[in-house]
């Protein structure tokens, strides 16, 4: 008969890094141990093992419903969160009608200038294009020319359109 000493799988939980050492010390909760021994201890240790996925699998599953329920009051957070600046903006609306009008106006202005802001920029692209994958100075110059322009212009236009738009979806 060939008896081993029991082996711990310890591992790492991301990757496939995982390590085997002889160790009598406890391992977590989510680990299990190997007993390699001869096969006369085998049905007993079948069993023994059959008990232990089991638990792991009711741990896992129990791990699993609380991780649910976790999301289901993230997504409820965030849905009263929603709602509430939808109302906010609604009651904004309501209260200063001349002032949305004006703003979806400003939003629509706007964009138009966009569309030949984006032209310029991707005429510039297509113009020197090698240039930027090559010069690092020439792509610096290109951002630095139109990201904080481009950035700005679309952070205004989303506020303008979001306060100018349509009382429909209220």
């Amino acid at each position: 008969m060939i008896h081993s000493t029991p082996l711990v799988l310890v591992g790492a939980q991301k990757g496939n890094n995982s390590t085997m050492s002889n160790s009598h010390s406890s391992a977590p909760a989510i680990y299990t141990q190997v007993d390699v021994t001869a096969a006369a201890n085998h049905s007993r240790s079948a069993a023994h093992t059959a008990t232990e996925q089991t638990e792991l699998l009711r741990e896992v599953l129990a791990a699993q419903d609380r991780t649910n329920e976790i999301l289901e009051e993230l997504c409820n957070l965030l849905a009263t969160s929603h709602k509430q600046r939808q109302q906010e903006l609604h009651q904004w609306k309501t209260a200063n009608p001349r002032l949305a009008h004006s703003c979806r106006e400003a939003a629509e202005s706007l964009s138009r200038v966009q569309v030949e802001y984006l032209e310029r920029l991707t005429d510039e692209v297509n113009e020197s294009g090698e240039e930027m994958a090559y010069g690092e100075f020439v792509m610096n110059e290109f951002v630095d020319k139109y990201g904080p322009r481009l950035a700005h212009l679309n952070g205004v236009i989303q506020v303008l359109a979001q306060l100018g738009s349509s009382p429909q979806g209220n």
